[in-house]
């Protein structure tokens, strides 16, 4: 079954100096600030596109790579993923880079990484942002 998900972004002004709103209508949880400064200088408080980007990216590989382990029989005892997404004006979204720390019992490190890297691959959010040219992964099994 699909499903779909909605965001809408209020703005108001130009690029430089405007600013807007973007809410995450399906789950409702929240309304939140984003800004041109956000995306290209310091955040102070304010989120931005790539903010975003990282979350669902973040989460969504997590997810995957949990699947992926446990298919092949192994218990996740625990996955932290981090999304770094960099972004140059000009040029737009230019790299991104998965580092994810894992702890599965009995898992091999030639296996992890086999698995993170399908995991990598798989993950609908990294098949998305297949145009993002340079998606790099740090996979570490502690």
């Amino acid at each position: 079954m699909a499903t779909t998900r909605t965001a809408k972004t209020h703005w108001e002004g130009n690029l430089l100096e405007g600013k807007g709103t973007v809410a995450l209508d399906s789950s409702k949880i929240g309304t939140y600030d984003v800004s041109w400064p956000a995306r290209t200088e310091e955040p102070n408080g304010v989120t931005s596109p790539e903010e975003l980007i990282a979350a669902a990216h973040s989460s969504c590989y997590s997810m995957a790579f949990s699947h992926g382990l446990a298919g092949k029989g192994y218990t996740v005892q625990s996955l932290d993923t981090q999304a770094d997404v960099t972004f140059k004006p000009g040029e737009g979204i230019t790299s991104i880079v998965l580092t994810v720390k894992a702890t599965v019992p009995g898992l091999s490190e030639g296996d992890f990484q086999a698995a993170a890297a399908d995991a990598k691959a798989n993950c609908p959010v990294s098949q998305a942002l297949t145009g993002v040219k340079d998606i790099r992964l740090n996979a570490q099994l502690v």
